[in-house]
C-alpha cells in the first residue's frame, strides 16, 4: 500500500451486546497489518484481564476532561447514564490514516454523527441482531452488569437501532463468521486489498 495514498476510515456501530467487539476482532485478524483498531480512551475502570493502551487507554476523569478541553478527541460521550466517558483520540485515527492504513473506529450512533462530521467518505457499517430479544439474552449472560444498567444499554439500543438506515451497509450478526465474511466482502469491495 503506497504511503501517498492516505488510509481508509471504517465504523462500525451496533447496540450493546450484538457482538461488534468479536466481530470487529476477528476482521481484524482477517486483514492482520491492513486494518488497525482504533483503541477508545474511556474512564470507567478496566475490568479483569483488560490492558491499558490494548483494549482501551483508560484515564481519569480529570485526565479525559482535560484532553477533552485541549481538542484532543474526534468523538466522545458519556454513555449509558453511568457517568463513564468513552472517546477516540485523534492520535489513534490521523497517524495511521496518513500512514495508508484502514482505520477501525467501533463507536455508537452519537459518535459515528460525530466522526463524519470530520470524515464524510468515512465507511459506516451497522451490526444488528437478527432478534432484538438475542441482545437481552447476550447482555445478562456477560454477568458484568447491573439490572439497571442493562435496562439502560436496552432502551439505548432500541434507539440506536432506528438509526440503522443511516449507515451505508446493515450486516446480520447470526454468526460472527457469516458477519465478518460480509464485511470482509464490504471492505473487498471498497478497496481494501486482499494482502
Amino acid at each position: 500500500m503506497s504511503v501517498s495514498t492516505p488510509g481508509k476510515l471504517v465504523i462500525i456501530s451496533g447496540p450493546s451486546g450484538v457482538g461488534k467487539s468479536t466481530v470487529v476482532k476477528d476482521l481484524l485478524k482477517r486483514f492482520c497489518g491492513l486494518l488497525r483498531m482504533s483503541i477508545s480512551a474511556t474512564t470507567r475502570e478496566a475490568r479483569a484481564g483488560e490492558k491499558e493502551g490494548v483494549d482501551y487507554h483508560f484515564l481519569s476523569d480529570e485526565e479525559f476532561t482535560r484532553r477533552r478541553d485541549a481538542g484532543d478527541f474526534l468523538e466522545c460521550t458519556e454513555v449509558f447514564g453511568t457517568g463513564h466517558w468513552y472517546g477516540t483520540l485523534w492520535s489513534e485515527v490521523r497517524p495511521s490514516l496518513a500512514a495508508g492504513k484502514w482505520v477501525v473506529l467501533e463507536v455508537d450512533v452519537i459518535g459515528a454523527q460525530d466522526v463524519l462530521a470530520q470524515y464524510a467518505d468515512a465507511i459506516t457499517i451497522f451490526i444488528r441482531p437478527e432478534e432484538f430479544q438475542e441482545l437481552e439474552s447476550r447482555l445478562r449472560s456477560r454477568g458484568t452488569e447491573e439490572e439497571e444498567v442493562i435496562q439502560r444499554r436496552l432502551s439505548f439500543a432500541q434507539g440506536e437501532l432506528q438509526h440503522a438506515d443511516e449507515y451505508e451497509y446493515q450486516v446480520i450478526n447470526e454468526t460472527v463468521l457469516d458477519a465478518v465474511d460480509n464485511i470482509s466482502q464490504i471492505l473487498k469491495n471498497r478497496g481494501l486489498p486482499n494482502d
